[in-house]
């Protein structure tokens, strides 16, 4: 590896060897005095597949001309269509295709799974995450302690860090559970940590929360798309992701459901049902009494949103052409580039806050701007000034995320330049 920031040809070499190179031409990218932007806001909002406007103007074509037919006729009927998406995505998630269903938006799903999940009594009523935990995740457990009657000021447990750079030991939440465990109704944790980029040990996680009885969730809104999940071999009962990040669906995107194996057929499960979630067999007698379809999408709500679907069809297909240990592979040299390059070169302004095993991360690397909020801010407006764009996080934050589908080396060299030039001006 040269981590030169003078020379190029390592990194072209590499982007030349790479045998994913081929997808980055099928995404668009924003333009930046007329060249690709160099973008590493996959964490965020993944760029769009070119094939996405074509997958939308499909079904606005059958709209137009099979109307309300549309759900019954053509290449992808809309009554259908979700299922489409079903056994793709379980391949991203390392599940079982009746684990699986694409609905609503992640917080959504989370609440419906809660609903089920969830089932606080007065000797168990707690919740445990992370401390620090993305603000949506925690606005949700806090009001479903409180919809139950429970108080999120004794029974909300979060778990601090007890490593440096805000990083949890699996040792920690093991003593958090042996400490709370007989109160803890639900575990509910992350893929990867939002701020860090810390990736947890899954299976490690629901192993420990089974042994208390606590019933087990998690929330890839960072992990789907990221690095290989095996889902159905952790022992989860339930999941939920968005798709808008690393799998490239568009803002807003539908998001997707896991439900265990072991739940599909359990009609004992409490649940807020709806009308899609009805057994597709006789979904359309209309009976008055539900009875809900095998597996996760048993959990539906209302019939899909098929011009919002697309997308996701669109962006599985480079999924499964690509393969989550192919861009798994790539993922660990690009991220492990760029930890090098700082090191190397720009030590001085910014730090890692990720966790240095590889095995404790995704693509993302958090960079800690030395000097507090107002030299992260002046940095992170110079590289967005010249063509690299981040993401940042109060108060001193720059999210880095080299996604492998169509980040490149050279991106990633880019990127360091940029930061030694402002480094050499401040």
């Amino acid at each position: 590896m040269d981590l030169s920031l003078d020379r190029d040809a390592w990194a072209l070499a590499q982007d030349a060897a790479d045998p994913l190179a081929r997808f980055r031409g099928d995404f668009l990218f924003p333009q930046h005095d007329g060249r690709d932007l160099h973008y590493f806001v996959g964490n965020s909002l993944g760029l769009q597949p070119k094939a996405a406007a074509a997958a939308v103007a499909d079904e606005l074509t059958s709209w137009a001309t099979q109307a309300v037919e549309g759900h019954f006729r053509g290449e992808r009927p809309w009554m259908h269509y979700h299922a489409s998406l079903r056994e793709p995505m379980a391949r991203v998630v390392g599940a079982l295709p009746i684990e699986v269903t694409v609905m609503n938006t992640l917080t959504v799903n989370l609440h419906l799974l809660m609903a089920s999940f969830y089932r606080p009594t007065r000797e168990r009523p707690a919740i445990l995450i992370e401390a620090g935990a993305f603000p949506s995740d925690r606005h949700a457990v806090e009001s479903q302690i409180r919809f139950h009657g429970f108080d999120p000021a004794t029974d909300l447990i979060e778990l601090e860090a007890d490593e440096p750079n805000g990083v949890i030991s699996l040792a920690a939440i093991e003593r958090a559970l042996a400490e709370h465990g007989p109160r803890i109704a639900l575990v509910l944790w992350p893929g990867v940590q939002y701020r860090t980029g810390q990736a947890f040990d899954l299976a490690a996680v629901a192993r420990l929360a089974k042994a208390q009885g606590c019933a087990v969730g998690f929330d890839l809104a960072h992990a789907a798309g990221n690095l290989p999940i095996a889902l159905h071999d952790s022992g989860a009962d339930f999941a939920a992701w968005c798709t808008y990040k690393y799998l490239n669906s568009g803002p807003g995107a539908v998001a997707g459901a896991f439900v265990h194996e072991r739940h599909a057929r359990r009609t004992d499960l409490p649940r807020l049902a709806g009308w899609w979630g009805h057994r597709a067999d006789t979904r359309f007698l209309m009976g008055p009494a539900f009875e809900p379809e095998a597996g996760a999408d048993g959990w539906q709500m209302s019939n899909p949103p098929i011009l919002a679907m697309a997308p996701i069809r669109a962006s599985l297909a480079l999924f499964d052409a690509a393969t989550m240990p192919a861009l798994r592979a790539k993922s660990l040299r690009l991220t492990g580039y760029l930890e090098a390059l700082v090191d190397a070169h720009l030590g001085a302004a910014i730090e890692v806050l990720t966790p240095r095993d590889p095995a404790q991360r995704g693509c993302q690397l958090s960079l800690r701007v030395r000097g507090g909020r107002a030299q992260g801010r002046a940095l992170f407006e110079h590289l967005a000034a010249n063509g690299v764009l981040g993401d940042w996080r109060e108060p001193d934050v720059i999210r880095i995320s080299p996604a492998p589908l169509y980040v490149r080396f050279t991106d990633v060299l880019a990127f360091a330049r940029e930061v030694r030039r402002w480094m050499a001006a401040a």
